[in-house]
């Protein structure tokens, strides 16, 4: 007879971590509407971030990996928790 497995339930935080980004985002393009630079959208992101309390990075450097090798990096717009 196969043994039981119990299964973990998974974490919610990423789940409601993201619902509240993605609403963030919405947010802000909702409010200021079609035409800006990203520039614009993206402060409005980060007042957005701020109003909602989650921790961000602006412009963060990244590494970019090829198959276990860095080939360059790559820039992060907006880094959420």
């Amino acid at each position: 007879m196969p043994r039981e497995v119990k299964m973990k339930e998974p974490d919610q935080y990423p789940d409601q971590l993201t619902h509240n980004v993605i609403g963030a985002v919405i947010e802000a393009h909702r409010t200021l509407g079609p035409g800006f630079l990203e520039s614009v959208y993206e402060e409005s992101l980060c007042v957005e971030l701020k109003l909602r309390n989650l921790a961000f990075e602006r412009q963060r450097i990244i590494s970019v990996d090829y198959k276990g090798h860095a080939v360059g990096e790559n820039r992060v717009d907006v880094l959420v928790e």
